[in-house]
């Protein structure tokens, strides 16, 4: 048997995938420790751990738009097997954590710095300094938010960080990419409230065969369950305010490359079409001039949401992440 398939086997598969959800997750998730984080401007911020006084090393799952640590119950599930507590939490504006406009359904943020505020808040919540090492597990738009975190607070306790599909670019058509900021910037400035970025609407759950974000039918229909069940985790599309914001803080991401300076692996999913590919590509090309340990690996076939995909995506990134973290300990040794 290949090293390839033996390394997997500990992570929940497809084929018990609805079996184990419905038991040893959904048993581990029951134990979880959760609260609430009054942020700068008063806002509830959703926060949850799931920790055992066996392990000396910590994993933050930063999430990305729409998302919640509701979502993420299976990998919270894989992670903690393999050694690491688990600590994650809701960006404002979405999931849990209190909604910032009267349309509960838009995507808005004030500043896209409140989610770095917010973020450095919470690692400061979550105590971390009695670990022996400490990594960031970031998807999307968490991707973006941990890499400005990471670039504008030198002194985070973090000892790697590991991207998933990381939004360091967003994928708009490429007549409007010279115009984007100047464009969402002026359509925010000329609404009276919060609008919708053109094309986006309330929460839709789009069916399986349309759905842009992954190839895992089990996995996928079980999250839209999730958002029928508790229908509070439902967010729809971006506010133009939200775009423009987002669209500042990912050309930052680029720019600042040189302040991050820990073992960072960009995983990129073959058939993304949710962020700029090209971009993370930029972002890793000049992130390697000054630091050595960081490195890109495309997951061919996988759609966005690498750590939705099927088993055959979903196991390579699993094992690319944590192999990730180990060298980075090693290395630090």
């Amino acid at each position: 048997m290949s090293q390839k398939n033996t390394t997997c086997h500990s992570y929940t598969q497809e084929s018990n995938f609805s079996q184990r959800i419905e038991n040893e997750i959904k048993a581990l998730w029951e134990q979880r420790q959760e609260g609430f984080l009054q942020s700068f401007d008063r806002k509830r911020l959703y926060w949850c751990k799931i920790t055992s006084k066996e392990h000396n090393k910590a994993i933050v799952v930063v999430n990305g738009r729409i998302e919640s640590c509701w979502k993420y119950q299976e990998l919270f599930y894989d992670l903690f097997q393999q050694g690491y507590d688990i600590y994650s939490f809701d960006h404002r504006g979405q999931g849990l954590s209190d909604r910032l406009i009267d349309n509960k359904q838009m995507g808005y943020v004030d500043e896209f710095q409140n989610y770095l505020t917010d973020m450095n808040d919470l690692v400061e919540h979550f105590s971390l300094s009695h670990y022996q090492q400490r990594f960031v597990l970031a998807h999307s738009m968490g991707g973006a938010v941990t890499a400005r975190y990471l670039q504008t607070h030198p002194q985070h306790p973090f000892d790697a960080v590991a991207f998933s599909a990381p939004m360091f670019g967003i994928n708009v058509p490429w007549q409007i990419r010279p115009i984007a900021i100047t464009l969402t910037q002026v359509l925010t400035a000329t609404a009276s409230k919060p609008t919708y970025a053109p094309g986006y609407t309330d929460y839709y759950p789009k069916p399986f065969e349309d759905n842009p974000l992954t190839q895992c039918e089990v996995r996928y229909r079980w999250f839209r369950e999730l958002y029928e069940q508790k229908p509070e985790l439902k967010l729809g599309g971006p506010s133009t305010r939200w775009v423009w914001q987002s669209l500042m803080a990912t050309k930052q991401c680029i720019q600042l490359t040189r302040q991050i300076t820990i073992p960072t692996l960009v995983l990129q999913g073959g058939k993304d079409t949710i962020v700029s590919n090209a971009a993370q590509i930029k972002f890793i090309a000049r992130l390697a001039k000054t630091n050595p340990s960081s490195e890109l690996l495309m997951i061919l076939d996988a759609k966005h949401e690498i750590l939705f995909e099927k088993d055959e995506f979903r196991n390579q990134a699993l094992d690319a992440v944590l192999k990730h973290f180990s060298n980075a300990v090693k290395a630090a040794d």
